[in-house]
This record gives structure tokens, C-alpha cells and sequence, in this order.
């Protein structure tokens, strides 16, 4: 998921025998399980993935809030207000986390900005697509935070520690988000015709677009080795993607829903769903900025960047001042 567009520096997984002795050390010691810290020697390659792919992630987490702040004036009560309200701050806090880390690997906040902004890094392309109904606040955190748990759970075990100790918090946090979706669609599938409406409206747009949050298909993601050598991605796209439907067909059921793929089935032999693939070709059109929502996101993010620059200068005057004072009191 948050590794859609991340492209490793290595030509593929390097074979032992052609590493040098410090890269051997350095596999030998993911191969056991430990954890790598910020000062720990690692190889270039690693440590530019980790910057992507953690860059990606807070990247989402920051865009993430846009689609949902929407709502937050048109709650339909003030108990839903409040929630909206205290999970877009959620997000906002997985964000500075995920940059926390990102920043230990010797990249700094305002670079990852800038590349945001200029289009070199990319966010989850399901923040694209518009929420359009209060049906979308339940879709999104049913499918959107359903997804984004099937990705983040194993990265608790990702073989960076200041990722793996971020996910943590933001796993307990995200699964909260996960049944408060399900309880809004819930209650619309068991409201009113028109609800029921809104909601299985709102699960036939956010489908496939849930589906393409894993990334593309393991057959073209041709740098997923060397992240799962490297145990920076601990399951391919499609391995989360099947888990992902296997849990959300049987919940859209006891909502009285239905997905939108006549192909989806229950497969003894596999002991999986059977499912249709997401159409590609629209993934990497929104990966390529021509979304429904490209535009208005970005130009959002760059707007708060921009507004927010008096406080950035206010408070480095002031930390200038407050260490000129410390210097002249020594």
C-alpha cells in the first residue's frame, strides 16, 4: 500500500556470495530478526527504500485527512462530529511519526515536502477518488483503514526499528477507525431504503479502489524482493490483497451488501475468495496524476505548506533567540 510507486536502487536480491563482508553481516542480522537503528550501518539501497516507502506512508497519512475533513462541518450529529473530528487528528499524528522516522535516515521534514509538492513522491492513490456522501465516511474507514491494517499490522515486525515501534500506536489507532466505519455502514445498510442506497453506492465506488491500495500485482512489481530480503515489506501486494478480500466479503454479507464483482466466490480447493482484478491501467493513471482529486489534494497540501510558513519562521526565531540567550548566559 504504501509502497504503490516505491522503486528499489538494486538491480533484484543479491545473491550471499556476491556481497561484501559488511552487507553479509548486515543480511545475516535481518535474516535473525533484529532490529536496524538510525545509527547502525545499513546499505545506500536500504536506506533510500526505507526513505520511500516510510516518506509514501506519512505522505498518505497527511493527504488521507482531506477526503474525510470534508465532512466534518456535515456530520450528520454531534457524536459523529466528534469522531470525524478525532480521527482526521489521528492521522495527522501518524503522519509526524512516520516522519519522525523517515527524518532518523538522515532525510529532513522540509525535503519530504518539497518532493511531495513537486510531484517526486507520491500518497495512496485512494485519496484521489471524492467522497461525495456521509455513506463514503463508513466506506472509507470500513475498506480504506480495512486495507491500510492489512498492510501496517506486519510492519510492526519490519526490520527498521523506528518504523516498526511508529506502527505500533498507529495500528491500535487504525483498527479503532476500522470498526467505527463499519458501524456507520451498518447503520445506513439497516436505515432507510435510501440509506441502504447510499451505502451500497458508496461500496461500489471504493471497491476496486481499496483493491489497488496494495499496489500492483506481484507478476509486475518487479522490486518487492529485494524490500522482502531486506524485510522492509513483510507480504507481497497480492498476498495482503487476497487477505483483504477474504475478511471483507464475508463483512459485506452481514451488512446485506454486495460487492461489486459478479466473479466473487468461495473457492474450496484455494480456500480463498476468487475475485476480479482491478483495472491497472486505471491505477496508474491516478498514480500519474489524473485522478478525479489529483489536483485539488495537491494544491491543498501546498496551500497549508503556504499558510502555515509564518509559524515555521516563528518559531526558528525563536529558538535562535532562546539559544543566543543560552550562549550569552555561558
Amino acid at each position: 500500500m504504501y509502497a504503490q510507486m516505491v522503486k528499489s536502487t538494486g538491480k533484484g536480491v543479491v545473491a550471499k556470495k556476491d556481497m561484501t563482508p559488511r552487507e553479509r553481516a548486515f543480511q545475516d542480522r535481518i535474516d535473525r530478526g533484529e532490529k536496524i537503528e538510525p545509527k547502525d550501518w545499513m546499505p545506500e539501497g536500504y536506506r533510500k527504500n526505507l526513505i520511500r516507502q516510510i516518506s509514501q506512508h506519512a505522505h498518505s497519512e497527511i493527504v488521507g485527512q482531506l477526503p474525510e475533513g470534508n465532512w466534518i462541518t456535515r456530520a450528520p450529529t454531534l457524536e459523529r462530529k466528534a469522531n470525524l473530528l478525532a480521527k482526521v487528528q489521528d492521522e495527522a499524528g501518524h503522519g509526524l511519526y512516520l516522519y519522525c522516522a523517515a527524518e532518523t535516515l538522515g532525510v529532513s521534514r522540509d525535503e519530504l515536502f518539497d518532493m511531495l509538492h513537486t510531484g517526486k513522491m507520491k500518497y495512496s492513490s485512494i485519496f484521489n477518488y471524492p467522497t461525495l456522501t456521509w455513506a463514503d465516511m463508513g466506506a472509507v474507514g470500513w475498506l480504506v483503514d480495512g486495507a491500510a491494517i492489512m498492510n501496517q499490522v506486519p510492519l510492526q515486525r519490519t526490520s527498521y526499528g523506528p518504523y516498526a515501534r511508529a506502527m505500533v500506536r498507529i495500528c491500535k489507532e487504525e483498527s479503532f477507525h476500522q470498526r467505527q466505519g463499519f458501524q456507520i455502514m451498518l447503520k445506513m445498510a439497516r436505515g432507510t431504503k435510501d440509506q441502504k442506497r447510499m451505502a451500497q453506492d458508496a461500496l461500489n465506488r471504493f471497491w476496486y479502489p481499496a483493491l489497488m491500495m496494495f499496489g500492483p500485482s506481484d507478476k509486475d512489481s518487479v522490486h518487492s524482493a529485494q524490500s522482502m530480503a531486506w524485510k522492509i515489506k513483510m507480504n507481497t501486494n497480492d498476498e495482503l490483497r487476497q487477505k483483504f478480500v477474504d475478511e471483507t466479503v464475508p463483512q459485506a454479507e452481514f451488512l446485506g451488501l454486495s460487492v461489486p464483482d459478479n466473479k466473487v466466490k468461495w473457492n474450496e480447493e484455494t480456500g480463498h475468495y476468487e475475485y476480479s482484478e482491478p483495472d491497472w491501467d486505471e491505477f496508474f493513471d491516478v498514480i500519474s496524476g489524473n485522478g478525479p482529486c489529483n489536483t485539488e489534494r495537491l494544491e491543498a497540501r501546498k496551500k497549508a505548506w503556504d499558510d502555515g510558513a509564518w509559524v515555521r519562521e516563528g518559531m526558528l526565531a525563536h529558538a535562535r533567540k532562546s539559544g543566543a540567550r543560552k550562549e550569552a548566559a555561558e
